[in-house]
């Protein structure tokens, strides 16, 4: 399918994965090597073929899940493969096993951020993201508030400071490091805009560099408990602090379809383009059997809900990306986003 949508405005569109699943798709195995089709051909670069190849709107980005213990080749050959689509590559850095708060984690945190940001650089990536201040879905975690937040602040400075240093990002190809926070239950502590935006000023401040910027999530914004006109006002004081970063299109609660977002997506979109500072869109929808994702759907069953009304979930991302395509080029006629 020829793409049918010109997007107006100077904005990077593109996906996070998400949708080909974490297992079978877009992780590796225990040995680092990744998942191929019948064909050999490595299943996320499929997966990419396929929905450039249908896709109303010409993507320019794609955001990948990267993990420390990822085979170096079968990464040269995903780049390599992606780059011929036409594709500026991010990396979303995954930290797994291993908690950002706690000092006796901090060396095993601090590795694989390192090994993470050291490949980015070999292969020329301007742009990282991660969820590197709290440890996914920790049983044992509860909400760190008072003393304890200011430590945990303090804690994470220390991780991500040394591996900044360790790693060489000064004066590296790398442009910015995007924090994101997620949802209550997958996060305890660091689980909305406000409380995240915490460590990116104590980041920054401690640089001298607005290096930090915060990556914001429609979907985890719609699931914080703060409501749209308290993250808008956010949005709109992160980017007048120059720390705001990447935008993620992703529907509350399902991760699926954008037509269950309840009108997250459209606020929160629109607030950012209104700051002048978004540059980059991703559309992220999830498999909703993905079994890497089952203790998530223990947790909010809502995740589990399959919201394609009987389409592929390659179908599902082409109507998300028309969609955000057009919503761009309606906040460029209206005034909000510069050619």
């Amino acid at each position: 399918m020829a793409h049918h949508v010109a997007l107006k405005p100077k904005i990077q569109i593109g996906v996070v994965p998400t949708h080909l699943k974490f297992v079978g798709g877009i992780a590796p195995d225990e040995n680092g090597k990744f998942p191929r089709n019948s064909d050999g051909v490595l299943e996320v670069i499929a997966g990419m073929q396929r929905l450039c190849a249908s896709a109303p709107v010409k993507m320019s980005i794609v955001q990948l899940s990267f993990f420390s213990a990822s085979d170096p080749l079968d990464i040269a050959e995903m780049m390599e493969g992606l780059k011929a689509l036409g594709l500026e590559i991010h990396f979303i850095m995954m930290v797994g096993g291993a908690n950002p708060m706690n000092p006796a984690d901090e060396d095993a945190v601090v590795a694989q951020l390192v090994s993470s940001i050291r490949s980015a650089i070999s292969h020329g990536v301007r742009h990282l993201s991660s969820t590197s201040i709290e440890e996914w879905m920790n049983p044992t975690e509860v909400r760190r508030d008072g003393a304890e937040f200011e430590a945990a602040i303090a804690q994470n400075l220390k991780v991500h400071l040394r591996a900044y240093e360790e790693s060489g990002l000064a004066n590296s190809c790398v442009e910015t490091w995007n924090i994101e926070f997620l949802r209550p239950g997958e996060f305890k502590t660091f689980t909305n805009l406000e409380r995240v935006w915490q460590f990116v000023r104590a980041a920054n401040e401690a640089l001298g560099t607005k290096f930090f910027k915060l990556l914001v999530d429609a979907s985890h914004c719609g699931n914080s408990g703060l409501s749209i006109p308290e993250n808008q006002k956010l949005i709109a004081q992160i980017a007048e602090s120059d720390e705001l970063g990447i935008f993620h299109a992703s529907a509350p609660t399902t991760r699926g379809c954008l037509s269950t977002d309840d009108g997250w997506i459209a606020a929160l979109l629109t607030a950012a383009a209104k700051t002048g500072k978004l540059k980059q869109v991703f559309v992220e929808v999830f498999d909703h059997t993905d079994a890497a994702l089952e203790l998530l759907r223990n947790v909010e069953p809502g995740h589990g809900v399959d919201t394609r009304d009987g389409r592929s979930y390659n179908d599902v991302v082409v109507d998300a990306l028309g969609d955000i395509a057009r919503r761009l080029n309606n906040l460029h006629a209206r005034g909000f986003l510069n050619d």
